[in-house]
């Protein structure tokens, strides 16, 4: 639908690149989520429907990306790194209910300390078998794809408390919503993986499981994109040739799309990002 390039901080700076490649005069450095959440602004002022932002890692990862898109109230399933933070809602409630630390009569008063600091490979690694259920998202060219999955009502967080040198006022704790967990099936092989979510408390886990493995749509477009209607293939220097570029190859591509669903079969088995999981039916 749209995109944005990404200036390294360096081409921001460099007044003369940018003259040359005729970058707008009011476009100041950016990073990859404080871009996403610009582009997410503008979906939502053009009246684009969607109801959920899928993510990775590189997004996931970053508080500040997951604070924006719960100030726009947008619902997320976004990936995390195994060193995410979390903080249990139990003990966010009791730090809450904590009397605030005695004053020593000198400067400040100490701000309260928050709740401690997991990190989500460390509560995968918690959780009793029992709580890992074996989950299919969808089918693949290879038959059905299925992982274990657990998922635990979390906060985000950002600071461990229990490090010396830790500045409270540099900590912050986010809204409840899900930690999922993923792992491969007993006996095979593959990665783990983690994601964080601000859905509600009632969402099902096989709903979560589809909206996290949403995302690889996206990565379908970067491939055939390249291969079909030359993503890769533009050799300019102009900001404004490229983003025109990129819009003509997304407008090429909704196009074979529309006409891949209108055909009677699909004989190489390939996935129309425009296809419904089942499970989102209705709600998507």
């Amino acid at each position: 639908m749209a995109a944005r390039l990404y200036l390294p901080e360096v081409w921001a700076n460099d007044m003369e690149r940018r003259r040359k490649a005729n970058v707008p005069g009011d476009l100041a450095f950016q990073t990859k989520p404080e871009i996403a959440l610009d582009l997410i602004k503008r979906a939502q002022d053009w009246g684009v429907p969607f109801r959920f932002v899928v993510a990775d890692a590189g997004y996931g990862d970053s508080t500040a990306f997951l604070a924006g898109l719960e100030e726009q109230q947008v619902l997320y399933v976004c990936g995390v790194e195994s060193t995410f933070g979390v903080r249990k809602p139990e003990e966010v409630q009791a730090a809450k209910a904590a009397p605030p630390p005695e004053y020593q009569g000198k400067g400040r008063r100490r701000l309260p300390r928050p709740a401690p600091l997991y990190k989500a490979k460390d509560v995968a690694e918690s959780l009793p078998e029992e709580a890992w259920q074996t989950v299919a998202w969808r089918e693949g060219t290879k038959g059905t794809l299925s992982k274990q999955f657990a998922a635990v009502r979390m906060h985000w967080g950002k600071g461990n408390p229990a490090l010396d040198r830790a500045k409270v006022s540099s900590m912050a704790t986010g809204p409840e919503g899900w930690l999922l967990l993923e792992r491969p099936l007993p006996g095979e092989e593959g990665d783990r993986k983690w994601y964080y979510s601000n859905l509600p408390a009632d969402t099902s886990l096989k709903r979560l499981v589809a909206l996290a493995h949403a995302r690889w749509v996206k990565e379908q477009f970067y491939r055939e994109a390249k291969g079909v209607c030359g993503l890769d293939n533009y050799q300019g220097r102009s900001w404004q040739g490229l983003h025109r570029h990129l819009a003509l190859v997304m407008l090429s591509y909704s196009f074979l799309m529309q006409q891949r669903t209108k055909a009677p079969g699909d004989p190489d088995g390939a996935f129309s990002p425009l296809w419904v999981c089942p499970d989102l039916a209705g709600r998507a």
